[in-house]
């Protein structure tokens, strides 16, 4: 891909972090199930937190490519801190399409500075058809009463602020959900469980929280009703986003595996040098090449002003499926190595497992996908 200047040194930078800060602490963090957020004020230093908002709200306005290539290291060295950081994008991505310019204004300078923010949507019977949920939001005084609950909301634990999606026309299905900022340290009624034991990502936390709390009108973000749409948005970023952290983490995957086809050897030879192995190399590759393909294909269409949910879904149902393969091949290249915690192929393939889950598991990115054939 051809940077930008400014683009180019950010992206350096973030490969610095990543190989100095990140890679060596991923283990850890993984294994001690560390929240990601201890790597929060180094982050919001080097300005990472608002790679994704434009300059005027706070960011460095990334393009749609180079801000893919950014979650992608990231996501190489540390996968629970890529986790983090794109749910954080979720909540900002939320403001910047939705809200009006004082609540834009009042918020998205403090979180590109490294308030987290939190993206709750999923609730515990309404996941991949959000419009089942039944949070509820009623008219009370001069605000709004939140009432209900959501699961498996990432960052909600150490959020300064939540995106909250609730209905305020319970009989009117998508079109009655609306979108609210809910600030946890300012507001009471908002309570946050015990983070969820988690097979993969075991640094990037994932809550449930139950809301009954007041606030006010001004911290609706747009119009009654129009949260759906927001949030459908916000999703064909965030799949993208999926996509990147994906292709990082099987790069990773395949790096190793080259690496340990040289270095490892039977009967006096590298194990490269079986035709055999290196099929499974040359698949991963292609496979990783393909994933790369349609990721940066639907990152060129943010930010300018179309729809692009075919192409977004296409790039995450195929790198979420492709990086799991590729990492597969990497263990089994390693061999009982691969299978042993003091490598990190396993690791690697307990991460990437819950991308064809969430936002939007592969049979709703199928859906997705198979709509926009038959319109």
């Amino acid at each position: 891909m051809d940077w930008t200047e400014d683009e180019s040194a950010i992206l350096d930078q973030i490969e610095r972090f990543a190989a100095d800060v990140l890679a060596p602490r991923a283990a850890e963090l993984d294994e001690t199930q560390t929240f990601a957020i201890c790597h929060l004020p180094m982050m919001s230093e080097l300005g990472l937190m608002g790679l994704n908002l434009p300059e005027e709200e706070g960011g460095l306005g990334l393009s749609g490519p180079a801000l893919y290539r950014a979650v992608e290291i990231i996501a190489g060295a540390c996968g629970s801190t890529a986790s983090m950081l794109t749910a954080h994008y979720l909540a900002t991505d939320s403001l910047h399409l939705g809200a009006d310019a004082e609540l834009r204004a009042r918020i998205l300078p403090r979180a590109a500075a490294g308030a987290l923010g939190a993206f709750a949507l999923t609730e515990p019977e309404a996941g991949s058809n959000p419009a089942d949920m039944r949070t509820t939001a009623r008219r009370e005084g001069a605000g709004y009463r939140i009432r209900g609950s959501k699961a498996f909301i990432s960052n909600a634990g150490a959020a300064e602020f939540m995106v909250v999606f609730a209905k305020t026309d319970p009989e009117a299905g998508a079109r009655g959900v609306s979108a609210f900022l809910v600030e946890p340290g300012v507001t009471p009624g908002v309570s946050v469980a015990a983070a969820e034991r988690t097979m993969g990502l075991r640094g990037g936390h994932v809550f449930g929280v139950t809301f009954d709390c007041l606030v006010p009108e001004e911290n609706r973000i747009g119009a009654e009703g129009s949260g759906f749409r927001t949030a459908m948005r916000v999703l064909d970023n965030g799949r993208i986003e999926v996509a990147a952290q994906a292709t990082g983490i099987a790069a990773a995957a395949l790096d190793a595996s080259i690496r340990y086809a040289q270095e490892r050897r039977v009967g006096g030879h590298p194990i490269a040098d079986f035709q055999g192995l290196q099929w499974m190399l040359a698949d991963s590759a292609n496979d990783l090449a393909a994933a790369r393909a349609l990721g940066y294909a639907a990152a060129r269409l943010r930010g300018t002003g179309t729809r692009y949910a075919t192409e977004s879904a296409h790039a995450k149902l195929f790198a979420s499926e492709a990086a799991w393969r590729i990492a597969d091949r990497a263990l089994q290249v390693h061999g009982g190595y691969g299978y042993c915690r003091d490598f990190p192929l396993e690791r690697y393939l307990r991460d990437l497992r819950i991308f064809r889950i969430y936002e939007g598991s592969s049979e709703i990115q199928r859906t997705i996908i198979a709509r926009g054939l038959l319109a």
